[in-house]
Formats: structure tokens, sequence, C-alpha cells
């Protein structure tokens, strides 16, 4: 059938009650047998045309509106539709409410719908895609409603997806939209990144309009994102291959050359901003203008034109050009009223004020210059807000969430195969010495020598039966400790959750400090299982590996923690080399490597320290160090931190608890990718961790080839 497949995968990556489990079961298996038999997560014959009919509408942009109206028309005519085509029906819906409308709340409600399909698909293919588009699409609804911690959530879910199955084409779009947060969080040339890895997985998708329009969508993010990180020579750079690359799809494409053009308009106002940077004012008004007389048009993108004419004001306030000036934001003012724009409002208002205090016109300057406070306090506090937002620690919880470890005693497994090999070689020497004496021995002794040797034999044949009693033994225990996990992790976060519920309610001070003892020793307990659980997993487990941009797998781990330094008042300061390296590596687990060692520096650390993390390319492979100046560890603790439950650890700085754990699994995953990994402390004056990864492959450029 096909729908298991999807449905074991969509199960495998979430955790629901049984009795979820089997009604979704069954209502799949409803649905599946009303199908018809011949929807095999393609387009049905009949929604086929619909589709064509209705992208040409929206390549069109100011016939958007009679595209929806032809969709729903027509869609209702459909006898039969496919999974598939139900799904695009309500992304039709979702993109025209968000990009056209502007009707958000609209636009998530149609974002819920494809997610509620998407979960019916009857392909695994069909399944990822959609279930990860659906995802990205109320992650994006939820980003415009400013609700930060919803929208990660639900572009994590996508990512999983991506990740787990190798899908560049899915991951590109989660990183197009990371890159879209770092830059709306003012981390330019980390967006930068972002935008160039999602680039090139972007060479994963389907080569049409779409994937053309984004890609030069991402090489025009990166030229700005130089620009406003004051990187004018690389932001020209990209910007001219953005204009070359919609220069040399033009032929292609020529069936929608409004299309291209607005992208060129959008290149050119960020051209003139360059421009502007760069005391080039005659440029500067040129590529402005050009910019304004594209997405001026009716259909285009107004609101790109608005910003750029707040661009050509300032350049006309800052050449005194009053009257240009005037006659600019009258036209503006006209243009706001029609199609709200609250950035280009913010500064319109603050440019009119400038122009009547340089007309000495004080009591209008006033005016004006306290609806631009009321519009930038806002603007700030979305800001502000967005810049709160703590992805870090979301994503470490959803990496939690998502796993399902496998509990084994490594240590007592180890230690009693150590015992067998050691027994069993004393008795190979017992043999040999055995053998050696009696070769010595006249004839007469040869019935004792054969006698010993039976006994020899009797002896390694009870040793092969207790070494299998002792494999049945040890995959019992195994089984049991998988149980008792099980069973103690679920008691134990209800024991966590109630004493945090029970918390908030009204106690006396000796009952909230029982109750405060139970919740951390209960979330104390979870953590050590989980370590315990991810220790084991890691010794047992085979990686699969992938090459990895070594830059943006610490860039991205950096940026995650940065938060949680933040609450400890502590900066990470990041030093990459210019030109990335790629390894052959996992990614997942080597991120967890920098993490954990980004995550001891913060822990160890005092308030307000720095904490510097730095990548070295040499010829045989990549160094990657992580320095704090916390707190230091004496050398009779430095041959232990290593060792998996180890006497040698410590609380904290803010009292942090620690299981020794950590250090362990850190040397286990390196060793695997045949590295090294090692320290250096001074007491009280910080510690630094190297980790050493060598090369399997040459070093891939990572730069756009168009």
């Amino acid at each position: 059938m096909p729908l298991i497949t999807p449905i074991l995968f969509y199960f495998k990556n979430h955790q629901y009650s049984f009795g979820v489990c089997i009604a979704f079961f069954f209502s799949l298996f409803f649905y599946s047998c009303n199908q018809n038999n011949k929807d095999n997560g393609d387009y049905s014959k009949g929604f086929k045309p619909i589709y064509d009919t209705v992208n040409n509408y929206y390549h069109l942009k100011k016939h958007q509106p009679q595209g929806v109206r032809y969709l729903d028309s027509a869609f209702k005519k459909l006898k039969h539709p496919f999974v598939h085509d139900r799904f695009r029906f309500y992304s039709f819906h979702f993109v025209y409410e968000r990009k056209t409308a502007h009707n958000i709340k609209k636009a998530l409600a149609y974002a819920d719908s494809m997610l509620a399909v998407a979960k019916q698909s009857v392909t695994r293919h069909q399944f990822q895609v959609n279930y990860a588009e659906a995802n990205f699409a109320l992650g994006d609804a939820y980003f415009d409603l400013s609700q930060f911690s919803n929208a990660y959530k639900c572009f994590y879910q996508g990512y999983a997806i991506g990740k787990s199955e190798l899908n560049n084409e899915i991951l590109a779009e989660y990183t197009y939209r990371m890159g879209m947060v770092m830059f709306k969080q003012a981390h330019y040339l980390e967006a930068a990144n972002y935008f160039k890895t999602s680039f090139n997985q972007s060479r994963a998708y389907k080569d049409d309009f779409r994937a053309f329009y984004q890609r030069q969508e991402l090489l025009d993010n990166i030229g700005e994102s130089y620009k406003n990180a004051g990187k004018t020579d690389s932001a020209s750079v990209y910007l001219k291959k953005a204009l070359n690359y919609i220069d040399a799809n033009n032929a292609r494409f020529n069936d929608v050359p409004n299309q291209l053009q607005i992208a060129r308009g959008v290149i050119y106002g960020n051209q003139g901003d360059v421009a502007l940077l760069t005391n080039n004012y005659n440029d500067a008004e040129q590529l402005l203008k050009q910019s304004i007389a594209i997405n001026l048009k009716k259909g285009n993108d107004n609101k790109d034109a608005e910003l750029t004419e707040i661009k050509l004001a300032s350049l006309y306030f800052k050449l005194n050009k009053r009257a240009d000036l005037l006659s600019l934001l009258k036209n503006l003012r006209i243009q706001l009223d029609s199609i709200p724009n609250n950035e280009a409002e913010t500064s319109w208002n603050y440019l009119m004020s400038k122009y009547f205090e340089q007309e000495k016109d004080n009591d209008s300057a006033l005016i004006y210059l306290k609806k631009y406070s009321i519009l930038k306090d806002s603007v700030i506090k979305l800001a502000n807000s967005l810049k709160r937002t703590d992805v870090t620690t979301q994503q470490a919880n959803y990496d939690k969430q998502s796993e399902i470890d496998n509990l084994k005693n490594y240590n007592k497994k180890q230690l009693i195969y150590i015992y067998l090999a050691v027994l069993l070689s004393i008795m190979a020497v017992i043999i040999v010495s055995l053998v050696l004496r009696n070769l010595k021995r006249s004839k007469r002794d040869i019935k004792a020598v054969k006698a010993l040797n039976d006994q020899v034999v009797h002896q390694k044949e009870s040793l092969v039966h207790t070494l299998e009693e002792l494999n049945k033994g040890g995959r019992e225990k195994d089984r049991i400790l998988r149980a008792v996990a099980h069973d103690l992790r679920n008691p134990l976060g209800g024991i966590a959750s109630l004493s945090g519920a029970m918390a908030d309610d009204d106690y006396t001070p000796e009952q909230l400090d029982m109750i405060n003892l139970i919740k951390d020793t209960s979330y104390n307990s979870l953590e050590l299982i989980n370590e315990i659980l991810e220790a084991a997993n890691t010794t047992a487990t085979t990686f699969s590996k992938e090459l990895v941009d070594i830059n943006a797998l610490v860039s991205n781990s950096v940026e995650l923690l940065r938060f949680k330094a933040a609450d400890k008042q502590q900066t990470i300061i990041l030093d990459l080399p210019e030109r990335p390296s790629q390894l052959l590596i996992s990614r997942e687990k080597i991120w967890r490597v920098i993490s954990n060692l980004i995550t001891n520096a913060i822990k160890f650390s005092h308030n307000g320290c720095n904490i510097n993390v730095s990548v070295k390319n040499y010829e045989n492979g990549v160094e990657i160090a992580v320095k704090d100046n916390g707190i230091g560890i004496p050398d009779k603790l430095k041959q232990q931190v290593f060792n998996m439950f180890t006497d040698a650890k410590r609380t904290g700085t803010a009292g942090e608890k620690s299981f020794g754990l950590g250090l362990s699994i850190c040397q286990q995953i390196v060793e695997k990718h045949n590295g090294k990994i090692w320290l250096q402390s001074d007491l009280e004056k910080g510690t630094t961790f190297y980790v050493f990864l060598p090369f399997a492959a040459e070093e891939v450029d990572l730069s756009p080839q168009l």
C-alpha cells in the first residue's frame, strides 16, 4: 500500500499516544479507499491545465485576483481531486493572501490546510516535499505575525525532514529563511553565509521559473547583506552577478518580461543605495530613478518603489535640493495613502520634519517629528522582539524531542569483554605450555597428555557455553535497560511538569522550596538519562557522512548559542578563515561537538567574559578551537575530563549542573571521524579545547557558479 511509507515516516519523527496513532491509521485507510486508484502523488489530469492557467495568472501580479477566482471556480468542477491537487489549491491561496492581499491571518489558515493535506500524502517523496513546504508556509505566516517562537518551530519541522533525508531542495528553503532571520536580526555577514548556502543547495530545484527567480533573489540578498555590513565592494559584485544571471536567462522566460523587470528594479535600487554609501551621487540618483520607474507601475513591486523613493529623497536632502525633495515627498504621500508601508511611512515623517526644519517652520517640523518618533518606537519594539527570540534554546529542545536513543551500559559490557579476553588468553598460554611440556615427555606420558587435552577441550566448551550465556544475558539486560529508561522518562517528565505547575500556585516558602527541589531533581534525572542514552548511542551507531562547509557549520553553532551566552552577559567572538573548507563528516554529530564545547565554555566562564571560537585551515585538515576565560581545570583533573562517569565534573559559575558525560561523547564522535581532541588550561585563567578533523576530500570553493 502506498500510504504505509509516509505514515511510518511521519510517526517516526513525532511522538503520539497509541489511540491517536490508531485513529490516524484508520482515517488514512478510509481516505485511501475513497481515492482514485491512479493517485500516485502527482497532479490529476483534470488539475494540470488548471495549475498551468493559474500559474500564468500569478506570473502577472496584477492578474492574480483573476487567477484566484478562476482557481475556485475550476476546482469546484473537479470531481476527484488528488492529494497533490488539493495541496496546491491551498498553496495558491496562501501565496495570494500573504503576498498580494497581505491578509496574514487568512494565509495562516490556508497554511494549516496545507499541513493537513500533506499528512494524507500517498508516497514517501510527496510527504517529504509537501510536509516541509507546509511547515515553511506556516513559519512564514507566524513570522509575519511576529510570533517568532511558533515560526522557528515550523521552520525546524521542515528542516528536520530535509536533514534526515539529505534533501537539498528542502534544506535550501530552510537556509533561505534562516538567512532572512539573521538579516532581520542585523547579523548581516551570517545572513550572507546562509544565502550562499541556500544558493548552492538550490541547484537541487527543478529548473523552472520559480527556481530561477529565487536564485536571482538570493544573489540580490547576498549583495544587500554585504551592503548593510559595510562591505560595499562585495555588495557590488553580487548585485552585478544578480543582473547578469537575469540577463543570461532572459530568453528562457521571455513570456514573463514584467517579472524580470521587477527583479531588475529591486537590484537597481540596491545598487543605487551602494552608490549613495560610496558618495557616488550622480550614479545613485540615476539608479534610484531607474528602479522607481520600474516598480512604481501598477502591478509591480510598489512597496519596494516607495522604499527606493525614500532613498532618493534622502539623497535630495543631503544635496539640499529642497524643491525636488518636497515634490517627491508629496507624490510619495499619495502613494502611501493608497499602499501603506510602515517603514516608508516612518522615514517619510522624518524627512518631512527635516524639510520644515530647514524652512524654519519649527511647528510643522515638530508635528512630523512626533509622528516619526511614535512610528520609530513601534519599529524598534518589533525589531527588539525579534532579536530577543532565543533560537538556540528552541532548536535544542526540538532536537531532544525528535531523538530516540537506545540505552546501553557501555562500560560494563566492555569490562566483560576484557575479562573474557584475558581469561581466554590465559587458557591459551596454559594450553601451549602443556603441549610444550608434553612434547618433552616420553611416550608413556602420551595417555596422560591426551587426558589433559580432553580436560582443556571440555573447559573450552564450557567457556564457550558461558560466553553464549553471558551474551544472552547482556542482550536481556539491554532490553530491560531500554524498558526501564522508557518507563523512567515518562514519570520523571510528568513529575517535572507537575512540580513546575505546582510552583506557580500559592504555597508557603517551605513548601515552595520542597516543590522546587522535586522539580530540579526531576529535570536533573532526565538530563542524566538523556546523556547516558547519547553516550551509548554514539558508540554503537555508524555515522552517515556528507560534505559539509565547516565555516557555515561553526557559524550556525555560534549563532544558536549567542542568546545563551547573553544570559550571562557573555560575548562569543567568531574568527573564520576567508576560504571555507568542506569536510566529509556527520553534520549533526560534529555540530553537537562544537555546541557542547561552546556550552561548556559558557557554563564555566564568569559573567561578562568573552568566548573565542576560531577555525584554522591546515594542509591535512581543519582545527577548531574554543577558548573561554573561566575557572580553568586543575592539573590533577586534566587527564580525567574525557572519561565517562568521571569524578572530575564540577558545577558551572552560575551553579549549572554537570554530569561529566559531554566531553566523553565529544571524544567518541571526533575519534570516529579519525580526528583528535585535546585541551590546554590554566587555573583561574581559562581553558582552550581543540578539535582537529582531517580532510577526506579536496577543499571545495563555495562561490556561486552561474
